[in-house]
């Protein structure tokens, strides 16, 4: 081998060697630089120091907060119910015949004593006068009876025993047939009075059940209509057997508010329900027992069917710590809340709850009146942390006082 092709040879290796390695430093150097950059970015321009390590960690947490407000807390018990009329009839004919004409409109709001239907009462005219002529023709009869009980009477020993005690048998016989006529004929008017059929109740009718022309019977069980009491209306719903003793104890002593909404609690139909009863027995099945409550419903939002999410007012508790329940945190050591300390930093206080609604909870250990808890941008949030806050749009967060029963 020549030595021109050796040197040459060691020559390219040591151009490789010293490229390679030029590579490499230029990368460390790249790697270094974005290293000491926030988020990654390299830090090229001259006479810039790279930021100290640490730097931002202490930088305000932007949140939201509410305060602490001691007021009454109303406690209801949720369930879920259904609406039936107060009182409900299906109207039916109690005697046979044609229905001659219907008087109602389906839907129609009808009183008591209202015209729903009339049957084709000549039959029942024809019975009626036929009664009070049976009684015409035994009155005549009865007339005669006691003027021939006269004139034995009037005979005294020319008449025989015998003849006066039958003169005066015939007048009792008589005197019982006017009693049984009177009776026909108040039956034959009942049964003139059942052509002519009335609103029992008062309330709402619903689809007509039979057309006028028709022949109806007494003993058919399809009606003519069906009439809803709505005013005032019932709300039949159930809670647990478990608060059945709270619920009796509460009644006991006064009035329960019931409160009727949506079942997606989104609108309320009315507040000023009362419970009326407790049923006698628990279901075992389910566990529940039924609950009845009456409201007034002038406005006829209740309706007769209608599914309802119920709020039965138990107690109110007195002069007790609520918060918003966005401020009531869980965690793995149980129920927590971010409250903000004299140096805007979060503290965490451990709770104690009490019973919530779809607002605020019930503190009962943790939190005093006053102290603001962090409701919004919790997870961002740790032990110390410095905090930048607005205040909750909802503040103050007093629940609302429940109205009167029965107002």
């Amino acid at each position: 081998m020549s030595k021109p092709g050796a040197y040459r040879r060691a020559f390219v290796v040591a151009c490789l060697l010293l490229a390679a390695g030029g590579s490499y430093w230029g990368w460390q150097r790249i790697q270094a630089g974005r290293s000491a950059a926030p988020g990654g970015t390299p830090q090229a321009q001259s006479g810039t120091s790279a930021p100290k390590a640490g730097a931002g960690r202490n930088a305000a947490v932007p949140v939201t907060v509410a305060t602490a407000q001691k007021a009454d807390f109303p406690v209801y018990l949720s369930g879920l119910g259904t609406v039936q009329g107060f009182n409900t009839v299906l109207v039916r004919s109690r005697v046979d015949g044609q229905l001659d004409k219907i008087a109602f409109t389906e839907g129609q709001i009808v009183q008591a004593g209202d015209l729903l239907a009339q049957i084709d009462p000549r039959p029942f005219q024809a019975a009626l006068d036929q009664a009070k002529a049976k009684k015409q023709q035994d009155e005549a009869n009865f007339a005669n009876a006691q003027l021939d009980l006269s004139r034995s009477v009037r005979l005294g020993e020319f008449a025989t025993k015998q003849q006066t005690d039958t003169q005066r048998s015939n007048v009792q016989q008589l005197t019982a047939q006017l009693a049984a006529d009177d009776a026909a004929i108040a039956n034959a008017q009942t049964q003139l009075d059942y052509a002519t059929i009335r609103a029992p109740i008062s309330g709402v009718t619903g689809l007509r059940q039979v057309d006028k022309g028709n022949i109806v019977n007494a003993a058919s069980q399809t009606g003519i209509v069906t009439i809803a009491q709505i005013e005032p209306i019932a709300v039949i719903f159930t809670a647990p057997e478990e608060r059945v003793f709270d619920i009796n104890r509460a009644l006991a002593a006064r009035p329960l508010q019931v409160i009727a909404l949506s079942t997606d609690a989104k609108t309320t139909f009315a507040e000023d329900g009362t419970l009326a009863v407790v049923n006698n027995q628990v279901d075992s099945n389910s566990g529940t027992v039924r609950l009845k409550a009456v409201f007034a419903n002038k406005n006829h939002a209740l309706w007769p069917g209608l599914s309802v999410q119920t709020r039965l007012l138990v107690k109110t508790l007195k002069d007790v710590v609520v918060v918003p329940n966005d401020a009531v945190q869980h965690g793995t050591d149980g129920l927590y809340a971010y409250a903000v300390d004299a140096d805007n930093k979060a503290e965490l206080r451990k709770l104690v709850v009490g019973p919530a609604n779809d607002q605020n909870t019930v503190i009962e250990r943790g939190l005093e009146p006053g102290d603001r808890v962090v409701v919004g941008g919790q997870y961002k949030v740790k032990p110390g942390t410095p905090l930048a806050f607005k205040v909750a749009d909802n503040e103050p967060a007093a629940p609302a006082q429940p109205k009167p029963a029965g107002k």
